[in-house]
């Protein structure tokens, strides 16, 4: 179990923290191009899209022939789409590398497939805290690949920052090699067909209301972490004050994911998400009313790190919970996909509302109201395992 959460952690350390710092490209690759926020922004969107459409087929693959293999070429097309990212000179060349190669790359490197083999390697009574483990790894990658990534783009300029970041994103293939899973892991469990898998989960109420929180989540966090560089410097904060607060997002994000993991083993999950989602509405509107200041962007940031990926271990362990771990990784990805929905969104409305209105402003108050709804929609969800073959057992 050891070798599995460690690896583990280091894969989503690499390809989340890689991943986060994508907003600080987006002054200098649009000026330098002559294009709009909207372009950048769009290309971003279709990425998180293509990692969500493919998540569950990238999830299917590694439970039925392991995770080792959807890794290794996660990591291959990870450097590949950095490499066309820094190489594209035209909107849609743009859109092809960090749109589509990029997020099929993360639908083979990133949680739903990790999360799998934890699920099939970790005990029921701590799975939850596992997966925040896992979780709070990839925080503390945000919180690192920040500074590392604007001293790149510092030093090297944006585009050999890329470069170097392609070179990173392989170190993901090796370990891979601590993903393995004996012969009769994957095999494990209740003997059932992919396609009763999925008929089952989708005539599941709690599924469905699992994937509507989950487009919540993508559409704030991705709207926030690609838009808010660009927003603190419409407001004339300085870059540095935009790093600062990547950072924090992503120091806090360790604490927030592992307390979230660990209250999983202990508190109904479903409250759980519905408190994140509550209250991040309400740190979002605090940000909005407060005067605008380095001081107050830095407390938003940490208050917001400390929500931002603390959705994952619950949601993901309330899936394993109720439908056992043998589909594990294509059901998570079925649910990313609905976040990752979300995002596409979040992340596209922001240069589009932007381009159209010069701010910012209403897509700020559609992620305060999407929180509310969020949160109302995971109060139902039961949290209690199918069985199959007889009656659903009432929650307690």
């Amino acid at each position: 179990m050891k070798q599995v959460l460690i690896c583990g952690a280091l894969i989503v350390t690499l390809s989340m923290g890689i991943r986060h710092g994508f907003g600080l490209w987006l002054q200098p690759i649009t000026m330098e191009r002559g294009w709009s926020r909207e372009t950048f922004a769009f290309a971003l969107a279709i990425q998180n899209l293509a990692w969500g459409l493919a998540g569950p087929i990238a999830g299917g693959l590694a439970d039925r022939f392991g995770a080792f293999r959807v890794l290794v070429v996660g990591a291959v097309l990870y450097a590949l789409g950095l490499v066309f990212m820094g190489l594209a000179s035209s909107g849609l060349a743009f859109m092809g590398g960090a749109g589509i190669v990029l997020g099929l790359a993360q639908s083979g490197t990133t949680y739903a497939v990790v999360y799998g083999v934890i699920a099939r390697q970790v005990a029921p009574e701590k799975r939850s805290w596992a997966m925040g483990i896992t979780a709070a790894a990839g925080s503390f990658g945000q919180f690192l690949m920040v500074p590392v990534e604007n001293g790149l783009i510092g030093g090297l300029g944006w585009q050999n920052a890329l470069f170097v970041l392609a070179c990173m994103a392989l170190i993901i293939a090796p370990l891979a090699l601590g993903m393995r899973e004996p012969p009769k892991a994957a095999s494990s469990g209740p003997k059932q067909s992919v396609a009763a898998a999925l008929r089952e989960a989708f005539t599941t109420p709690s599924f469905g209301l699992l994937m509507a929180g989950y487009f919540v989540c993508g559409f704030q966090v991705v709207f926030i972490g690609v838009h808010m560089p660009s927003y603190l410097k419409d407001q004339g904060l300085s870059p540095e004050v935009a790093t600062g607060a990547l950072a924090l997002i992503g120091l806090f994000n360790v604490f927030g994911t592992y307390a979230a993991g660990s209250l999983g083993q202990r508190l109904p999950k479903r409250y759980i998400l519905s408190a994140i989602y509550a209250l991040r509405s309400v740190a979002i509107v605090a940000f909005l009313l407060a005067p605008l200041t380095p001081t107050s962007v830095y407390i938003f940031a940490a208050v917001m790190g400390f929500l931002w990926l603390s959705t994952v271990p619950p949601t993901n362990a309330i899936v394993a919970q109720i439908f056992g771990v043998q589909y594990m990784s294509m059901l998570g990805g079925f649910v990313f996909l609905s976040h990752q929905v979300g995002s596409f969104l979040g992340v596209w409305l922001g240069g589009k509302l932007f381009d159209a209105t010069g701010s910012y402003d209403v897509v700020w108050w559609i992620a305060v109201g999407l929180g509310v709804f969020a949160a109302l929609v995971n109060l139902p969800v039961r949290e209690v395992a199918l069985v199959r073959g007889g009656p659903v057992p009432k929650a307690a």
